[in-house]
């Protein structure tokens, strides 16, 4: 699959034929140049003037313009035309897993991580379908299901917005708490499992609780991938119990648990970044991308042309181009 412009075509290699017209059209113009010296040599210009005053100029050519542009128009239609055209998925649960643990209180993000990722996690839900079945889960030392999936966007900004900090970080825990509740999201209408995704922010490592390999081998065995965001910056640190600690980002543990799974893993280090990120993941877990064929419009295009081409070289010309 090739691409030209912002189009792309099954049958790429018909492309080719383009090169014929291109030599079609650079035969015509070596015809034209030929013309003048032909009509000077044979011509009586004063005969000519009296016999023929108004010549046609523009119009012998817009004939055959038109023609070799019908035929451009008919190669692409050969080569399969088609454009990746987005629609919303009707029905797929996305989890929100936001780390609440306290070095999300750090504040190489402002406000602070916490506030920035809560900002950007209300955003996300503008982004996604309203159709789509969307949870939340905070975790520290602990998971906890603040909302089971559901299309209600007001229950789960509200609840995105009393997220409160605690101490210890619990990712596994959070990933099967996720899990959990995609299994009791209704399935679509004919029985099937809908399509699910866990969107999974945090800034720091596992602590407690199932580790991160088991927690990312159950959610391969669910076929529910989980797009992972490490976010803040490295270096960080905060203040606990008067004592400074760091809290830089393990990347390449939430790395880990996305190639586990078959998600993506991204990085965001400020407020603008996250909600980039979001708004990336929103686009494409809640959206389909399908091809749309185009040959028909190339078709139809291409038989106007060669009609109009006919009708005008007929009107001026009295003959077909």
């Amino acid at each position: 699959m090739s691409t030209l412009v912002a189009l792309s075509f099954h049958r790429a290699g018909w492309l080719w034929l383009l090169v014929v017209v291109a030599g079609v059209a650079a035969g015509y113009l070596a015809l034209q140049s030929r013309r003048p010296r032909y009509t000077v040599r044979f011509t009586n210009l004063e005969l000519l003037d009296s016999v023929a005053p108004q010549r046609p100029g523009w119009r012998r050519h817009a004939p055959a313009a038109i023609y070799l542009g019908a035929l451009v128009l008919l190669v692409f239609a050969v080569a399969g035309p088609f454009h990746q055209r987005r629609i919303p998925k009707n029905r797929a649960t996305v989890m929100l897993a936001i780390d609440t643990s306290l070095s999300m209180k750090a504040t190489d993000v402002q406000p602070n991580r916490l506030a920035a990722a809560k900002a950007a996690a209300t955003a996300f839900l503008d982004v996604v379908p309203k159709d789509l079945n969307v949870g939340l889960v905070s975790f520290n030392g602990h998971a906890t299901l603040e909302v089971a999936p559901t299309t209600d966007r007001t229950t789960v900004r509200d609840h995105i917005a009393q997220l409160r900090l605690g101490e210890s970080t619990a990712i596994g825990d959070a990933i099967e708490t996720s899990l959990d509740a995609i299994e009791s999201a209704p399935p679509a209408p004919n029985g099937e499992r809908v399509p699910a995704y866990i969107v999974l922010l945090s800034d720091g490592t596992t602590t407690v609780g199932t580790s991160n390999a088991t927690a990312a081998r159950d959610a391969r065995a669910q076929h529910v991938p989980v797009e992972t965001i490490a976010f803040g910056q490295q270096g960080a640190t905060i203040e606990v119990n008067g004592e400074i600690a760091d809290v830089s980002v393990d990347r390449d543990a939430l790395a880990a648990i996305a190639a586990a799974t078959r998600g993506r893993a991204f990085t965001a280090e400020n407020s603008t970044q996250i909600r980039n990120v979001y708004h990336d993941i929103g686009k494409s877990i809640g959206y389909l991308h399908v091809p749309s064929d185009l040959t028909a419009w190339f078709v139809g295009g291409g038989i106007v042309l060669l009609l109009a081409a006919s009708g005008l070289s007929l009107a001026w010309f009295n003959r077909l181009p």
